[in-house]
């Protein structure tokens, strides 16, 4: 399979996804007392950071944003492949409902991917479900 969209796009989405589903390290120092981990007035205490990377949340949607419905369609479907919702074999079904997707409005279908689960893996696992991988992809060499 040849996707519509380019290779490199699709494993730039996957590179992007990674970074906006990844945890930091807080201003936790560690020396806090065993006693205040779950005090109600600040909350619970945690060694890693779930907020979200704004600039890259940005750079993420902007990504879908500049590809053409066809390649948008396409990456909701591979990622619904790589979900389990369609299995390869029902590639033609799978793109035709992403197709519908972004045809009710692209805004709809890009929220539907920056809310997915585990983006990069299940975008990843679609692209894989096809013999496609990043491997080697931005490589200098």
């Amino acid at each position: 399979m040849d996707p519509l969209t380019p290779l490199d796009t699709l494993c730039r989405i996957i590179l992007r996804a990674r970074e906006y589903e990844a945890q930091t390290a807080t201003d936790y120092d560690g020396n806090e007392a065993a006693d205040n981990v779950d005090d109600e007035e600040e909350g619970t205490l945690s060694v890693l950071d779930d907020t979200i990377n704004d600039s890259i949340e940005e750079e993420l949607r902007a990504v879908f944003e500049d590809l053409g419905e066809d390649q948008l369609a396409e990456v909701v479907a591979f990622c619904w492949v790589g979900g389990g919702t369609y299995e390869a074999g029902d590639w033609d079904e799978a793109f035709e409902e992403a197709q519908t997707l972004v045809g009710e409005g692209s805004q709809g279908a890009i929220d539907e991917l920056m809310e997915q689960p585990m983006l990069a893996s299940v975008l990843e696992s679609g692209l894989s479900a096809f013999d496609l991988s990043c491997d080697g992809v931005g490589d200098l060499s």
